[in-house]
């Protein structure tokens, strides 16, 4: 059974990152001429080794659940065979959210472990980090973990890196329309992580709110590796702002969630879709109020597990067979990061598949990734495809809007085309 294999040191960090900088310099473009399957690295008759970097430990090691969630699929995938016979080998190193460590984890998984393709590599820094190597080196970069709109609108500079999830900008402008519709009025504190991730949300927010863009009365950053983010929470409510937006990862959010109801402060609560899982939330609440983020709105394109809408829905008995055969201590229902570690799990294995026993060469693949059509997700909500074609290429476009109500989530039946 394939298991992650966890790289948490980092082995000659300086001789690898001068390496780096020495392969950069030269321009060298290892693997770039491999035209067969036969050929190509990572690619045996009977495997597929691919890999990434990811928050294992540190202040974004809430995110370490999306990797375990692929791990757990394509041993799925594995045990039914493989996808033409071939079993994925997932290499997952930590990279702590740290740019500077990822960057030679990633050389490392391209000149040594020899992976056919790097795979849903998190956050925004890290990627821009890691993208020019990867791109020199004409290794795919499939499906990266950040929503930032660099991924689909630089696709040429770029053109091994793609995108999965819906783009950061895109799903701020509709929390701005959802805000001008429900809250004209509101006097907006935003708190955003001070980097690309934080301001594409701050930009698109800007950008949705038109000329109402002086709703924003107050914008509070925090950096990466904060402690926390207790003062930014108190500043916010000071400035008399009564709608709060929330741009986070997993422990800041709950940190501002449950800030602002230990302050009294009770606004309208806004709360971006990377921080929205069910478990985040239900720890705010534990440690402040029972009503800390009642009424809160997010946005959400995959099924929820928490939610009894999906009890008899085929996908998610798929996904709480899968978890509970290979991540059977985890927590399936209220840690979303699971069940999106196995939905872009499932758009890899159809682009292969598409490819063929023949066809899985790195330029074949990055073709098929750039012109994907598949409406049949078993992860995500009805309705959403993931579809590149052309200039479009952000995979997912589509979202709904849910309102936090008691221990979870209500999804709207209606779908928002974000773009």
């Amino acid at each position: 059974m394939l298991g992650i294999h966890h790289r948490r040191g980092l082995r000659g960090f300086a001789v690898a990152a001068g390496a780096l900088l020495a392969a950069l310099a030269c321009g060298t473009t290892q693997g770039a001429n491999t035209n067969t399957a036969a050929n190509t690295p990572g690619v045996t008759d009977s495997s597929i080794t691919i890999g990434t970097t990811t928050p294992l430990s540190g202040a974004a090691s809430a995110y370490a659940t999306i990797s375990a969630g692929s791990t757990a699929y394509f041993n799925y995938v594995n045990d039914k065979g493989g996808i033409d016979g071939r079993k994925i080998t997932y290499k997952v190193d930590d990279d702590g959210y740290d740019p500077a460590k990822a960057v030679p984890l990633v050389r490392q998984l391209i000149t040594q472990d020899n992976v056919f393709a790097v795979f849903n590599e998190l956050g925004t820094p890290v990627n821009l980090a890691t993208r020019p190597y990867i791109n020199q080196q004409s290794v795919p970069d499939l499906f990266v973990a950040t929503g930032s709109s660099h991924w689909g609108s630089e696709y040429k500079q770029f053109p091994w890196t793609i995108g999965y999830q819906p783009d950061y900008v895109s799903e701020a402008k509709i929390y701005a329309k959802d805000i001008l519709q429900n809250h004209p009025n509101a006097k907006i504190a935003i708190l955003y992580q001070n980097d690309d991730y934080g301001k594409d949300y701050l930009n698109g927010l800007q950008a949705g709110l038109g000329s109402k863009s002086s709703m924003i009365i107050d914008q509070e950053t925090y950096e990466a590796n904060a402690a926390d983010v207790s003062s930014q929470v108190a500043s916010a409510k000071s400035k008399g702002a009564d709608l709060f937006f929330i741009v986070a990862t997993p422990k800041f959010a709950a940190q501002a969630i449950a800030g602002a109801a230990n302050l009294n402060w009770k606004p309208t609560l806004y709360l971006n879709s990377v921080s929205n899982q069910v478990s985040t939330v239900q720890g705010a609440i534990k440690a402040s109020q029972p009503d800390a983020a009642e009424g809160a709105t997010s946005v959400a394109y995959l099924k929820d597990p928490a939610s009894p809408t999906w009890t008899n829905d085929a996908g998610m008995k798929l996904y709480f067979q899968i978890m509970q055969k290979y991540l059977p201590n985890a927590d399936a229902v209220h840690d979303g990061n699971y069940i999106y570690g196995m939905s872009v799990a499932w758009v890899f294995q159809q682009v292969l598949l598409k490819a063929g026993k023949d066809g899985v060469t790195r330029q074949n693949v990055m073709n098929i990734a750039r012109s994907m059509s598949y409406n049949n997700s078993p992860f995500l909500l009805p309705g959403l495809h993931v579809q590149t074609s052309g200039s479009n290429q952000f995979p997912i476009t589509q979202e709904a809007l849910e309102h936090w109500q008691g221990n979870g989530w209500t999804v709207d039946k209606n779908i928002i085309n974000a773009r």
